[in-house]
Formats: C-alpha cells, sequence, structure tokens
C-alpha cells in the first residue's frame, strides 16, 4: 500500500559517533518510520546554519 502523505522532521544536534548508531537503530526498529537519511556536516556547513539560525532569531526579535 503506497502512502500518499506523511512527516518530514530534521533533527540536529552534536553529540557522539555512537549516538548516531543508536538513532539508526532506533529507525530501523520502529515500523512507523518508512525511510531516514543520516548526515554528517563539514565544519562549512555548521558554520553556515550557525550563522543563519542567528539571522533568524534576530529577524524574529524584531
Amino acid at each position: 500500500q503506497h502512502k500518499k502523505n506523511g512527516f518530514y522532521t530534521l533533527i540536529e544536534f552534536r553529540g557522539e559517533g555512537s549516538v548516531v548508531a543508536d538513532l539508526e537503530l532506533a529507525f530501523k526498529r520502529d515500523e512507523r518510520v518508512i525511510r531516514y537519511l543520516t548526515t554528517k556536516l563539514d565544519k562549512h556547513a555548521v558554520e553556515y546554519a550557525e550563522k543563519r539560525r542567528a539571522k533568524l532569531k534576530t529577524q524574529k526579535a524584531s
């Protein structure tokens, strides 16, 4: 049966590599999770994300 609706979630965190393995194991065991993708950000992507988040935060405050 094909699903026509779904929810997408972006989770961004810092942690040890073992946390990723634990999360992926939990996703594999959860029948509600159809697909997942785990990526690692390089230092440039982390800096960009932090700057973007700070910019959005200042825009919300004004």
